[in-house]
């Protein structure tokens, strides 16, 4: 069972990283392309900060050595957790595998290229604009909405699982 686990975070990782190499490849910065006129729509951005842009203002010789333990830190306690829970927990392991699926991939393109690509932009006309972003941030904000609602469901297991920490 536990390789479905992997599955869904390789196929979050590669999904991600196609569709940054479409945008890279196919966009420049100046550029946009609405889906939704109003409020959607793709446009090429650089970030270095975290998800939704934070912190991409934040300067500092450390920020990029922080995101990354970050992330690395982010990955152990993701697959520690996954090993030591039960594989009939399938809410619960699939949201660690998007998480951990959308995390890598960020990691990823921070360690190589310094930054993150970012592309879905939504907004309502001119008054609202959400934060762009990518798969991987959708993934991991999934991921732990997914996370959440196990322990909504499952409040009892989790207390388990902090006792025999």
């Amino acid at each position: 069972m536990r390789y479905r686990f992997y599955l869904l975070s390789v196929f979050v990782f590669i999904l991600d990283h196609l569709t940054k190499w479409l945008i890279n490849s196919l966009m420049d910065l100046t550029r946009y392309i609405d889906v939704i006129p109003g409020y959607a729509r793709i446009s090429y951005v650089r970030n270095s900060g975290v998800a939704f842009g934070l912190f991409a203002d934040f300067q500092s010789q450390w920020k990029p050595y922080v995101l990354a333990g970050m992330a690395v830190v982010a990955v152990i306690v993701i697959l520690i957790y996954s090993a030591r829970m039960p594989s009939d927990r399938t809410l619960l392991q699939a949201a660690l595998a998007v998480t951990l699926g959308g995390i890598l991939g960020n990691f990823t393109d921070r360690v190589v290229h310094g930054y993150v690509v970012d592309f879905i932009e939504l907004h309502i006309q001119d008054t609202f604009h959400w934060p762009t972003f990518n798969i991987a941030d959708s993934a991991i904000t999934i991921g732990i909405a997914m996370l959440l609602l196990d322990t909504i469901r499952n409040p009892e297991s989790h207390r388990q699982q902090k006792e025999m920490a």
